[in-house]
């Protein structure tokens, strides 16, 4: 069945279907937006040192912003330039970094803007911007939207319940298929939770699914449940899989609830994941103040990938005003060490989130050109979408080569705006040269 129409997605696309738990945190269905838990100050034991790096020049418009954030590892950079005090370092002294309830809570927010009682930015699903700027998700109200930086590539993972694990279901499975539709003749919905409808983990998920022969719009349900609450869902026996950021994956093998079938860096090596985004107004409005917040969050970037950082960042960010997770259970993957909960497990660094190493933080268009033409796939945007148009309107890399000159890191800024070529676990490419081909090349899809 096509779990969501173009109705449906509209009303609900910041509510979870599961019944079982209630997830009174999503908004997006008439409940007023909310933003919780502020934190508005600097940890006093881990402030910047260094002296301010604003010149009477560059000083900023405005020294106030609002910036949200999901429990999830991939906020880190967020965090740390609050809690190391690296907004202040730019001239940012009240930045407000604020933790919201699901990606609809996000995405409600923006709309509403600080001045309304929302936010001005965000930590955010890549896709959502450019959704969010087409009013696709916002019942046709189009806010204008930047992408100002990647927050960082690989770092999610698709987890199985346990009942499954005898089938060792991985990346590519021939047992998949046909253990979902027994399931499915027997009565019962196959249900296969994400974080976002067109957001990146659904359009994960939806990938995978197809690629083992599974059409994600009739042979499964595909339900939205906050990162967060996966765990717990699960738990209670709501999904069959989820996909989402960690440490929610960690947390579910941790106790013993189900298994990773695959980390994303598997999926597709060095993966475009969350951005950094702000509303296009704000930023045409206060350009210099913009610049230093982008500033802040890039020499976090840079912070967040040093290996000798990495357990006081797992202990930063493990805190209960941020994810509330012990910090040993965000580390191990952080690292790339992974107990897949099945037997399995992997050490390799080179797939675990990365932040600023081998161009992370960098914007590409041919990565966001890829999310566009996968929304188109699914439905999410119309077929006759201008991606290209839609992307030079929503990316702003300019602004990050700014920025990146701005802390000193000019010799990393890419060459281009493409990484070229991407080449997905079962052999398909994306060529952002010609993104009509590889739609015309796919065999499940709603375009």
């Amino acid at each position: 069945m096509s779990t969501f129409s173009r109705r449906k997605f509209l009303t609900t696309a910041g509510l979870s279907t599961v019944s079982a738990i209630a997830l009174n945190a999503c908004t997006g269905g008439g409940e007023a937006p909310k933003t919780t838990d502020a934190t508005t100050k600097a940890s006093p034991s881990a402030t910047a040192t260094s002296t301010p790096k604003v010149s009477a020049a560059d000083a900023p418009e405005t020294t106030k912003a609002k910036l949200g954030f999901i429990a999830l590892t991939d906020s880190a950079p967020l965090i740390i330039a609050k809690e190391k005090g690296l907004f202040e370092k730019y001239g940012m002294k009240d930045v407000e970094v604020l933790k919201q309830a699901s990606w609809g809570t996000t995405r409600d927010n923006i709309v509403l803007g600080s001045e309304a009682g929302g936010i001005d930015g965000a930590h955010i699903l890549s896709p959502m911007p450019y959704l969010i700027a087409e009013g696709k998700i916002t019942n046709g109200n189009k806010v204008p939207m930047y992408i100002l930086a990647r927050l960082n590539t690989n770092g999610q993972a698709m987890s199985i319940a346990n009942e499954f694990k005898e089938l060792k279901i991985t990346l590519k499975s021939d047992t998949l298929k046909d253990s979902f539709a027994k399931i499915k003749s027997g009565g019962k919905e196959v249900k296969c939770a994400v974080t976002f409808p067109g957001g990146n983990h659904d359009l994960w998920m939806r990938y995978w699914l197809a690629a083992n022969g599974i059409d994600p719009n009739n042979d499964v349900s595909t339900i939205v449940v906050p990162p967060p609450q996966m765990v717990a869902n699960m738990k209670a026996g709501n999904m069959q899989a989820f996909c989402v950021g960690e440490p929610w994956n960690a947390r579910l093998v941790a106790q013993n609830i189900g298994y990773t079938a695959f980390i994303t860096g598997e999926f597709w090596k060095d993966h475009p994941e969350k951005a950094f985004t702000m509303r296009g107004d704000w930023v045409d409005k206060n350009p210099k103040a913009a610049k230093a917040i982008l500033a802040a969050v890039l020499e976090a970037q840079v912070w967040c990938e040093k290996a000798e950082n990495k357990e006081e960042m797992c202990k930063i960010i493990g805190a209960d005003k941020w994810l509330k997770v012990p910090a040993a259970e965000i580390l191990g993957r952080l690292q790339g060490k992974v107990d897949y909960g099945d037997g399995r497990t992997l050490d390799n660094p080179d797939l675990a989130m990365k932040f600023w190493k081998d161009n992370a933080s960098y914007p590409y268009k041919s990565h966001d050109l890829w999310f566009v033409t996968e929304d188109m796939r699914w439905g999410y945007f119309d077929a006759d979408t201008d991606s290209k148009k839609l992307v030079d309107k929503v990316n702003r890399e300019d602004i990050w080569k700014e920025a990146a000159k701005m802390i000193g890191k000019e010799a990393d800024i890419p060459k281009s705006t493409s990484r070229g070529i991407e080449t997905f676990f079962d052999g398909v490419k994306f060529d952002p040269e010609n993104p009509s081909e590889y739609l015309k090349g796919l065999k499940i899809k709603k375009a």
